[in-house]
């Protein structure tokens, strides 16, 4: 008993250290421990000395909250962005589209050739998974009005789990769900499975059944869709999953009915996923499809996903770049001007304090640390709790924040957002309280002490 009890403790360390920043972490957290036991007296002293001043040092930490949030929020977007424009070295996917059209409309035969990754010869390489989407937006009634609008990726249910990096990281509970969901709609192609937030909008719940009024496939209206689940937390909350064949019956259907192909019958495909092993075998699969006749026309593109997604970002990319290197640095600079402010004012008032420190011993280091130790508990407390809030409370309570950047749903704030805001308190703190620091270092007793004689 008492042995297992130590391997399972010891599998948690070990998976804790897993990652650099729980390391980091956990070496910061043992640093700060061993200062409060050696520093002790001046810890007392720096806390006795914000009490004095209980409205300063309020104001202080509540702008430092504030600003401190706003850096985590700006870097919750752009951490994200980096995150899914970041390419991998193995095990990564491709995206075909169509070279010279956006949106990208190609042939919905294109997925059978793509399997084999258009190879020829002997010697070819091809693609370890392939999965095909086909855009699908409808309303919930026939005025189409923009309140009522669903968008769904129309593809193969059995391709869900193993393609698309959304669930990956499913714990135990939510996999079975989805696997659940999916063989449901391999059963039934009328079930559809919605975000939480695309199911708030059009104040549906599960069980329901809807009719779709197609806003991009004219005349493709799709009646008596069960909803029978809802996709996990993640980037689809505002997105729809149907089967493919729903949309392409309804397709055939279109062309019995009316004696003519819908206008968009050898356009629905509108990209397809490739799971490449590693780069030298997706350059070897690019050449491959690039000279294919079989894509000939309409041409089509090979890309990695990063690549993909980047090129949908280029429209938010000078705003992005501006907020990056202009706004966050701005906002640093506020911040320790702030600090600064504050910590001078305080500074100004205890010259005699510092004076009298300096007759019983203090020397003008000792000072110099007790002014930047006070900047760095308030920039740490503050960054704390600001870090903490916005985790909790735009996670929780918003739902992300919600922000028309491509077809991203709300971001959420990472766990690491838990470290990033007591950094930014200290680091921040450190730079304002620095010149105040060395002021109060250079009190001269004598100067002091002849003002009050």
């Amino acid at each position: 008993m008492f042995e297992s009890t130590l391997r399972s403790l010891d599998e948690r360390i070990m998976a804790f250290l897993d990652s650099p920043w729980n390391v980091v972490l956990a070496a910061l957290g043992l640093f700060a421990l061993v200062l409060l036991y050696a520093w002790a007296p001046y810890v007392r002293l720096v806390v006795k000395s914000m009490r004095r001043n209980p409205l300063r040092t309020l104001l202080t930490g509540s702008a430092t909250f504030l600003l401190v949030m706003v850096i985590t929020m700006i870097w919750s977007v752009l951490w994200l962005l980096d995150l899914v424009t970041a390419e991998r070295s193995r095990d990564f996917k491709a995206i075909v589209t169509e070279r010279w059209q956006i949106p990208s409309q190609m042939p919905f035969s294109y997925e059978r050739i793509l399997e084999d990754g258009g190879a020829t010869r002997r010697g070819d390489v091809k693609p370890q998974n392939v999965m095909s989407w086909q855009f699908y937006g409808g309303t919930l009634d026939p005025k189409k009005s923009r309140e009522n609008l669903v968008f769904f990726f129309a593809l193969d249910p059995a391709k869900v789990l193993t393609m698309m990096d959304e669930f990956r990281d499913l714990n135990e509970d939510e996999h079975l769900e989805m696997q659940k969901m999916v063989r449901a709609v391999q059963e039934d192609k009328r079930r559809i499975v919605l975000g939480r937030d695309c199911l708030k909008r059009i104040n549906k719940r599960v069980g329901e059944r809807i009719s779709l009024f197609s806003i991009n496939y004219q005349g493709i209206d799709l009646d008596d869709c069960e909803i029978i689940g809802t996709l996990p937390e993640g980037r689809l909350t505002l997105f729809g999953l149907m089967h493919r064949d729903r949309l392409n019956n309804a397709l055939d259907a279109y062309e019995r009915k009316n004696g003519s192909p819908h206008p968009l019958a050898k356009k629905s495909l509108n990209l397809v996923w490739l799971q490449i092993p590693d780069t030298e075998t997706y350059g070897k699969l690019a050449e491959q499809i690039a000279n294919s006749p079989s894509f000939a026309d309409p041409a089509v593109k090979v890309e990695t996903a990063s690549s993909g997604i980047s090129s949908f970002l280029d429209a938010y990319r000078d705003m992005l770049w501006g907020v990056r290197w202009l706004l966050v640095p701005a906002i640093l600079a506020t911040l320790s001007m702030v600090i600064a402010t504050a910590i001078s004012i305080s500074v100004r008032e205890r010259r005699i304090e510092m004076a009298v420190l300096k007759v019983l011993g203090f020397g003008p280091t000792r000072i110099l640390f007790m002014v930047l130790a006070e900047a760095a508990f308030i920039g740490l407390v503050s960054g704390a709790l600001s870090a903490g809030g916005a985790y909790l409370y735009i996670n929780k309570a918003m739902g992300g924040l919600r922000l028309p950047i491509a077809f991203f749903p709300p971001f959420r704030i990472p766990l690491e957002a838990l470290w990033w805001g007591p950094t930014l308190g200290i680091l921040t703190a450190l730079v304002g309280s620095i010149f105040p620091a060395w002021s109060a270092r250079s009190v001269r007793v004598s100067q002091v002490f002849s003002k009050l004689a």
